[in-house]
Order: C-alpha cells, then sequence, then structure tokens
C-alpha cells in the first residue's frame, strides 16, 4: 500500500476522495435495491387490491430475508479488503469465493425452507383468507431466487471489498430495468398475473448473480485462485459472520418492537409511524454509504498494518457521517411541507406525523456518526464487540419503548425513545473507538 500520508490537508483530501469513490456508488447501489419492491408493487397493485395485498406480505417476508443475511455482504468486504491491504490479490478473491459459496448454501437451505413453509407463514404474517392464496403463489415462486439475492450479497461484498462500488451500481441498475420489463411482459403481456410478477424477479435476480459470478470468476482465472468450495473457508466466512447476524437480528428486533408499540397507540399513530419509518429507512441508505466506504477502507488500511491511517481515515469519516446528518435533518425539516401530502391527507395522521419528523431530524448527526463507526469496526472485524453491543442496545431500548403507551406522549414519544437508542449506540460504538482495541492489524484478523 502507497505510504502517502495519511493526516494535514494532502491525507484529508486523499481521504476524502476515496469516500466519495466509493460512498457514491455504493448509495446508488443501495437505492436500487428497494426499487424492486416498488416496481413489482405498482404493476401488481393493477392487478387488484387482495394481489396487491398478498404481495404485500410475501415482500416482507423477503425483504427480512435479505436483510438478515446481509452480513454475507458485511462480513466478505472486511475479509477481501484486508487481503487487498496486504497486497494478495489471489487471497482477496479466494476469501470472496468463499463467501459466495456460503451465500448459495445458505440460499439453498432457505429456499427449500421457503417453499415448504410458505401457507404457515404466510398466514402468520396475517395475510386475510382473500389475499393469502396470492402471497403463498408470490412467495413460493420468489423462493427460487433466494440462492441468487445471497450470492449476489456475498458478491457484492467482494467487490466492494476490492475497492470497487461501481459495478455493483451498474448490476444494481441493470437488474431493476429487467426486473420491470419482466414484470411488464409476464404479468399482462403473457397473462400470468401475480405468478409473472414473481418470475420477473426470480429471472432478474438469477441475471445479477450470472453477472457478479462472471466478474469475479475473471478475476480468480486472472489471479490464479481456486474456484472450488473450500470446508474450512466456508466455515471460517459462517463464522465470521454469525456475530453479524446476532447485531442484525437485534436491531431488526428493535424496529419490531417499535411498530408494535406503535400499533398499539392507534391507527392514527401506526400510520404515521409507517410514514416516518420509510423516511428514517431512505435516510439511513444515505448514511449507509458511508458507512459501506468505510468497511472496505477501513479493512484495507488494517490489512496493510497502517493502523494510524486507520485512525486517522476514521476520524474523517465520522466528519462525513455527522455533516450528512445535519445537511439530511435540514432536509427533513424544510422539506415537511411536500413530503407529508404525498403520504397522507388524513388530519388525525398529519398532526401525529409533523412532530415525530422534528424528532427523527433531530437525531440525524447522531445517526450520522452511528452509522460511520458501525460501517468501521464491521471494516475491521469486529463483530463480537458489535454483537454484544447491540443486545445491550436492545436491553435498553425494549422497555424505554413499551413504557411508551403508559408514560403518553403518543408516537413523538416513541420516536424520542428511538433518538436514545441510536445515542446508546453511539456510546458503545464510541467506546469502541476511543479504545483503539479493533486497530488489529495483517491480511487475517487473529
Amino acid at each position: 500500500m502507497s505510504h502517502a500520508p495519511t493526516t494535514g490537508p494532502t491525507g484529508v483530501r486523499r481521504h476524502d476522495r476515496e469516500i466519495v469513490a466509493l460512498a457514491v456508488p455504493a448509495f446508488g447501489a443501495l437505492v436500487a435495491e428497494p426499487l424492486f419492491v416498488m416496481a413489482d408493487s405498482a404493476i401488481v397493485g393493477h392487478l387488484g387490491t387482495r394481489q396487491l395485498a398478498g404481495l404485500g406480505v410475501a415482500a416482507a417476508l423477503l425483504t427480512t430475508a435479505a436483510g438478515v443475511f446481509v452480513f454475507l455482504a458485511y462480513a466478505t468486504t472486511a475479509a477481501v479488503a484486508r487481503r487487498i491491504g496486504a497486497g494478495d490479490r489471489r487471497a482477496a478473491i479466494r476469501q470472496g469465493m468463499d463467501g459466495i459459496w456460503l451465500g448459495a448454501l445458505l440460499g439453498a437451505a432457505v429456499a427449500a425452507a421457503v417453499l415448504v413453509a410458505a401457507p404457515a407463514l404466510i398466514r402468520l404474517f396475517g395475510a386475510s383468507p382473500t389475499a393469502a392464496p396470492y402471497g403463498i403463489t408470490y412467495l413460493r415462486i420468489s423462493a427460487l431466487g433466494i440462492p441468487a439475492m445471497l450470492v449476489v450479497l456475498a458478491a457484492t461484498g467482494v467487490l466492494r471489498g476490492l475497492q470497487d462500488t461501481r459495478t455493483p451500481l451498474y448490476v444494481a441498475v441493470g437488474g431493476f430495468a429487467l426486473n420491470t420489463a419482466l414484470n411488464v411482459a409476464l404479468v399482462y403481456g403473457a397473462g400470468l398475473g401475480i405468478a409473472g410478477s414473481a418470475w420477473g424477479t426470480v429471472i432478474a435476480q438469477c441475471a445479477m448473480a450470472a453477472v457478479y459470478l462472471a466478474v469475479v470468476v475473471r478475476g480468480a482465472r486472472r489471479h490464479g485462485a481456486s474456484l472450488r468450495p473450500d470446508a474450512a473457508g466456508i466455515r471460517a466466512c459462517a463464522q465470521a459472520g454469525a456475530p453479524l447476524l446476532v447485531r442484525t437480528l437485534s436491531l431488526r428486533a428493535v424496529l419490531m418492537i417499535a411498530t408494535a408499540v406503535a400499533a398499539r397507540l392507534g391507527d392514527d399513530e401506526i400510520a404515521a409511524h409507517q410514514i416516518v419509518l420509510s423516511l428514517w429507512n431512505l435516510l439511513a441508505f444515505a448514511l449507509d454509504a458511508i458507512a459501506i466506504a468505510g468497511q472496505a477502507i477501513i479493512g484495507r488500511y488494517l490489512g496493510a498494518g497502517d493502523s494510524d491511517g486507520a485512525k486517522a481515515v476514521c476520524r474523517r469519516m465520522v466528519q462525513w457521517g455527522v455533516v450528512s446528518g445535519v445537511v439530511l435533518g435540514a432536509l427533513v425539516v424544510l422539506s415537511r411541507p411536500v413530503f407529508v401530502p404525498l403520504f397522507t391527507s388524513d388530519p388525525g395522521v398529519r398532526g401525529t406525523l409533523l412532530p415525530a419528523l422534528l424528532v427523527v431530524a433531530v437525531g440525524q448527526p447522531v445517526a450520522g456518526a452511528v452509522f460511520v463507526l458501525d460501517g468501521v469496526l464491521m471494516g475491521a472485524g469486529d463483530g463480537p464487540y458489535l454483537a454484544r453491543a447491540m443486545l445491550l442496545v436492545l436491553a435498553v431500548f425494549t422497555p424505554a419503548a413499551l413504557l411508551v403507551p403508559v408514560v403518553g406522549g403518543g408516537l413523538t414519544t416513541l420516536w424520542w425513545a428511538m433518538t436514545v437508542m441510536m445515542a446508546v449506540r453511539l456510546l458503545t460504538l464510541w467506546a469502541r473507538a476511543r479504545s483503539g482495541r479493533w486497530l488489529v492489524t495483517g491480511a487475517v484478523r487473529a
């Protein structure tokens, strides 16, 4: 790795260029992913309310699966970036292949389980008797695409680790375009209804996986890396990903608890909560793009044995995160008159929504620092600490959220509890970053 300065104006400018070069394409790819579900919803929505309701339940299950297994991307990014920093591209690609094989194996197991359990899952998630058949149809067909979906996650991590976020952007945009075209052709042209939408998504996911595999295989052949599954390597990937799975499940639990509490507050509150949560997730994509850059850059610096460089770029990325949070918070406040009417005309929902949006805006600088530090520690391979910290956050948030209906204050109080949750996350992450214990150098984290 280059020994260019990591401090002073020259070092700061170099860090800024690296962050922008990785974060901007990463943001584009992140935003493209939820467009799959939006495109399916827009097309299926014209078939009827029952079809759309069935799709909504099935899509929620598939989105949850993708969210749970996102550790395939995170763990692979960190491991591959370390090898790149150590100057061993062949080992980096070999490490990436282990992650891809793990994704394929997990995908096959999950797909088999979903095929069998689809009716029970659709009923468990509350689909009505009229919507359930459509949900089962969509979920069973979509299950065939789960292996491809998890391969895409792992392969995305490989390319991010190789410091390439442009290719995932191109693949995501191409996949979205293909998915939309196939949905229209199969749903309306071929008259397949909701099944056509599911088949279009499966074909698009398989095409995306094929493109990723072609890119990785070409790199493997160029550098002489083996493509065969390696049991020890796959096991190591699973071990590295397990703590990140715990972290992700804990975060998912926080969001599910918040939604359950909002539902107990009343119809206006749960409707407003869904709107606020949608905005919060959109803002998270912007901040997560910086975190993804952090994963790739930090892993590379530590792989190269440059702990000073890792600390310097960590400081700079935290600054980026906080400033981005301030900007996003200001945009939320300024865009409220335009944003709110797009989602609801109900005076009761609007009255509940507006103060909650202000709380979200106030919390964005904290969220910016949290996302960046989360990415830094992921890039360092510090998964066990992230798992423990998120379990602590869940333990603090759960009683606070459950007390909201008791103490009153409605949705605004619930989102203050969410902001406190993010503040606790910040404290745990900041303490770890200050301790320096994450600065473990070498091609492999010992």
